[in-house]
């Protein structure tokens, strides 16, 4: 049932190209998944999407945070009728920017090529082949030409499962708590402009629309690295390249995992920094925000494939499941906040006391003399 879902929201929503400040589509796609649900939805000043399931108005907040865009290009002026000069947005390494590689032309799907470089900034010339002529709506951004959408071999690949996969994570996490009538305090936070600076997820931060006593957790996908692997469960993700999460919030995490990995068959999980980009969830923790995070092993990280090739991204469905069954619990046990993540604790107390115990006991036994 989860995985089905995920992977219906997963279509509607990687069908509409986004880019940094370009999300308009995607965006009234979120809102109409919400609609349809019966989800509380509104918009902020900023243009991102917040998403409230409050049962129990008196829990701590849960913040599911997510972001819209993608690495993209933006259409910075006609040089022609048939050529665009663009500015790209977002981390993708210099060389695989090569003249040649099919873009799409938004809105309107026109087809394109990348043309040359234009000086020594992410500025590129985009070629079409035929006057678009002077009815037709100028493009105002530009995509890779990649597949939308697949499902094969238990995996979703798409030019922007990045972070569209975490989108339809926050939103099945709401609709399966709203169709359990789950106790829970939750809001999806889902902004805008992430890849060029998190610039949604700051802006949202610091504009008191969140509580202050709220948990936030950041979902991302993100690049696969050596000590975690793409089909072995959600990571809990204990830091970014920049940021190390707040250590008592990740215990809780891990505390929920445990549990569920112990009553739910085929449950996994993994720890990881996932030290490959920064994340929004540093956005929030330098805000003040309690912070920690999840994310699920992502293939060809920001289209950049082997071989200097441009290729679909792809995440494991499993994987995905298990991120939402994990924020599921998550959000059901957060009243247990403090009985989870005070284990620990007590549990070094009761050591320190064993330990001063027999140190005491044993501080005064005699050496055995040097040879």
């Amino acid at each position: 049932m989860i995985a089905e879902t995920i992977c219906q929201l997963a279509r509607r929503l990687m069908q509409h190209p986004a880019a940094p400040y370009h999300e308009h589509a995607v965006r009234a796609e979120v809102e109409n998944i919400c609609a349809e649900h019966g989800l509380p939805f509104e918009r902020d000043q900023f243009g991102n999407v917040l998403v409230r399931w409050r049962t129990a108005a008196r829990q701590r907040p849960l913040i599911l945070a997510a972001h819209l865009d993608h690495p993209g290009f933006e259409i910075l002026r006609a040089l022609s009728p048939t050529t665009w000069l663009a500015g790209f947005r977002g981390g993708v390494a210099d060389n695989y920017f090569r003249a040649g590689i099919a873009v799409r032309l938004m809105p309107g799907e026109a087809p394109a090529k990348l043309g040359r470089r234009k000086g020594n900034s992410r500025t590129f010339e985009l070629l079409t082949k035929n006057h678009a002529g002077k009815d037709a709506c100028a493009p105002r951004f530009a995509v890779w030409e990649l597949e939308d959408f697949s499902k094969r071999r238990g995996q979703i690949h798409g030019r922007a499962c990045d972070d569209l996969i975490g989108v339809a994570a926050v939103l099945v996490t709401i609709i399966e708590l709203k169709r359990k009538k789950a106790r829970v305090n939750v809001l999806g936070v889902i902004s805008r402009a992430e890849e060029i600076g998190f610039h949604g997820a700051l802006a949202c931060a610091t504009s008191g629309n969140l509580p202050r006593n709220s948990l936030v957790i950041s979902l991302e996908t993100s690049r696969e690295l050596p000590g975690v692997k793409m089909g072995k469960g959600v990571i809990l993700r204990v830091g970014d390249r920049t940021s190390i999460f707040d250590p008592e919030a990740t215990r809780f995490l891990s505390c929920v995992a445990s549990e569920l990995m112990a009553k739910r068959k085929g449950f996994q999980f993994q720890r990881g920094i996932m030290g490959g980009g920064t994340c929004a969830g540093t956005a929030y923790h330098e805000r003040g925000f309690q912070t920690a995070a999840v994310c699920v092993a992502l293939g060809n990280y920001h289209n950049s494939a082997a071989r200097r090739r441009i290729a679909a991204e792809y995440v494991s469905v499993a994987d995905v499941c298990g991120m939402v069954q994990l924020l599921m619990a998550a959000a059901e046990q957060i009243l247990q906040y403090q009985e989870l993540t005070g284990k620990l604790p007590q549990r070094l107390k009761e050591m320190l006391r064993e330990a001063q115990k027999k140190l005491r006991a044993t501080a005064q036994v005699q050496d055995f003399p040097m040879p």
